[in-house]
């Protein structure tokens, strides 16, 4: 029974690929299941079946591709520790009150450089609070900047190599299938081509296609994510004798000053041009990770303590907790809160959910529901966690910035482009050495650089490329190409291109893009083999088209993040994308067809 079952899968084995491969599509399209699980099924099915082996399954393995692309995630990461991507913004932000056009211009250009060479990701995590911002400074709607930050992103991401993981799974692909190895800038021409007619047409569809809602519906969802704290300019800093405008934290684009405390007096206006005195208070809402940052400033004082100075405010222990409704302190002052008094601890912060609390961290009136930041020793903060007034206490996941080691971080990234560029070295291999660089420097710590690579995507990609392995070796992609060359035998080159182009991007809106680079790049390479045509414009096809999701929120990462952030609708997708889709996929193709 065996023995027959057997015969009958090695004699069919090519059509049972496909079945298992278009039930495969059916997972994806009906998202029962995540992507990533669908994949391991398909693989397991072929393992079943006998058509993978597990050398078949274990030499996958041994493809560059998704140790570059871990590596892309943890450098795109140190940059993110490193504070590198948000001083650039904050730096646009600054500009938006003067030159309010030119700084959107500036924020977009500098969003698709970032994008053609950092994982796209993080790009757009730090940029929508960032863009939130800037469209209240404008006064437009931020609906009309989240969806073209994520389009921008994508287009950006095309223009070099390691711009996404998609390109590289493609280079990688294609020379595993015995095409030369793809250079950084290899498709860079195609890319500018795709950026300009993408960034042109998101001009007219941003205005004509994209909602128009109250600003402020939007962005006020951001300000719970703010901290009301306050810093004490100590004596002998180099803080003393400054303009209040003059000071770096102060001039940050998510820091924005409350007022002076001078003695009992706090002034909330014309205190720029002050000159600040030792024991001046600086009254400040800004965003957590700028609040943990200054904790290494030497040169003042955060926070609120009960009389003991000597508690160190850059501690190991940090943790946030929430005042339960039952708190004794509720519609008392910050400074009363009983846990201030009886412990050893420093109060960094308090935050309010679409507020701010005020006029200053002593005297702002405690709330339900209010989040404390708090350091001190671990003794101390352990006390905390057995206080039934206090909620959720537990250390927060957000970290301060390393800015020092910025130079660090932003030298191993060129450091990898260049080696790869001129050849001295296999960008794989350039990566990896730029990880050590990092770690063995604290640009970031060991257990964020993990953190930072996304798991489901290289599981996804290690599952897809077994998937690729087994229609390779059941026959499968062979059977696709015969049948498909006598159709394809008098299309001239161009339509050659559109239609693996159209193939490609229509699949990458209802299934993930890795999987299909995976998929399509191998048959698109046999059927330019077959028919004796150049492979390569087909595999830059199938790279473009693989990353152009803009017609759905679940095509592409990005995509989901600003759809959430912005509110958007799903239909809200289709009207922006399917037209930007359209004048991309044309001028990709054109572009193309005569640069390669």
């Amino acid at each position: 029974m065996i023995e027959s079952a057997q015969t009958v899968i090695l004699e069919y084995q090519a059509i049972i690929g496909l079945i298992v491969l278009g039930l495969m599509f059916v997972g994806f399209v009906m998202e029962r299941f995540p992507a990533t699980v669908v994949a391991i099924l398909g693989t397991c099915t072929f393992l079943f079946l006998g058509i993978l082996s597990g050398k078949d399954l274990f030499s996958v393995f041994s493809n560059p591709a998704p140790v570059t692309i871990g590596a892309m995630f943890i450098l795109s990461g140190a940059l993110l520790r490193t504070g590198t991507l948000d001083a650039i913004a904050n730096r646009i932000i600054a500009r938006a009150q003067r030159h309010p056009k030119l700084a959107l211009a500036e924020m977009f250009l500098g969003v698709y450089v970032a994008s053609a060479f950092l994982n796209n990701t993080p790009v757009v995590v730090v940029m929508i609070p960032i863009m939130l911002k800037l469209a209240v400074a404008l006064g437009i709607s931020a609906k009309r900047l989240l969806m073209p930050l994520s389009f921008v992103c994508i287009l950006g991401g095309t223009t070099t190599l390691v711009g996404t993981s998609t390109n590289l799974l493609v280079a990688a692909v294609a020379e595993e299938n015995g095409l030369d190895r793809f250079g950084i800038f290899t498709i860079t021409p195609v890319g500018l081509v795709a950026g300009v007619s993408g960034v042109l047409a998101l001009l007219f569809i941003a205005r004509r296609f994209l909602p128009d809602d109250t600003p402020s519906q939007i962005a006020l969802s951001q300000e719970h994510r703010s901290f009301l704290s306050e810093v004490r300019i100590l004596k002998g800093g180099n803080l003393v004798g400054r303009r209040v405008g003059d000071v770096p934290f102060a001039k940050r684009a998510n820091v924005k000053l409350v007022g002076l405390k001078r003695g009992a007096n706090l002034r909330r206006t014309g205190v720029a041009d002050e000159v600040l005195e030792a024991e001046d208070r600086l009254v400040l809402r800004l965003e957590l990770a700028e609040l943990l940052s200054l904790r290494v400033n030497k040169n003042v004082a955060i926070g609120l303590t009960a009389g003991h100075d000597d508690i160190a405010q850059d501690s190991d222990m940090v943790v946030e907790a929430m005042i339960a409704p039952s708190h004794p302190a509720i519609g008392r002052r910050l400074v009363e809160i009983p846990f201030l008094s009886a412990l050893k601890v420093r109060i960094l912060g308090i935050a309010r959910f679409r507020k701010t609390p005020g006029p200053d961290l002593p005297n702002a009136r405690v709330q339900a529901i209010d989040r404390v930041l708090v350091t001190g020793r671990a003794d101390q903060i352990e006390q905390m966690y057995g206080n039934p007034h206090l909620y959720g206490v537990g250390s927060t996941s957000e970290r301060e910035f390393r800015r020092s080691k910025a130079p660090i971080a932003i030298g191993a990234l060129l450091g990898v482009i260049l080696l790869a560029t001129f050849n001295i070295m296999d960008i794989g291999v350039a990566a990896v050495i730029g990880v050590g660089l990092i770690l063995v420097t604290r640009c970031i710590d060991a257990d964020e650089a993990w953190d930072s690579i996304d798991g489901n995507v290289l599981v996804l990609i290690f599952a897809m490329l077994a998937v690729g392995l087994a229609l390779e070796n059941s026959g499968s992609v062979g059977l696709v190409v015969r049948e498909l060359t006598p159709l394809l035998r008098e299309v001239p080159p161009w339509a050659l291109i559109v239609a693996t182009y159209v193939v490609s991007v229509l699949l990458t809106e209802i299934i993930t893009n890795n999987a299909v680079a995976i998929l399509v790049t191998p048959l698109a390479i046999a059927v330019a083999r077959e028919l004796g045509v150049d492979p390569y414009p087909l595999v830059i096809a199938v790279m473009f088209a693989a990353s152009a999701s803009f017609a759905t929120p679940i095509g592409y990462q990005t995509n989901t993040l600003v759809y959430a952030a912005g509110n958007y609708r799903f239909i809200d997708f289709f009207r922006a994308g399917i037209p930007l889709t359209i004048v991309v996929g044309v001028a990709t193709c054109a572009a193309i067809a005569l640069l390669v």
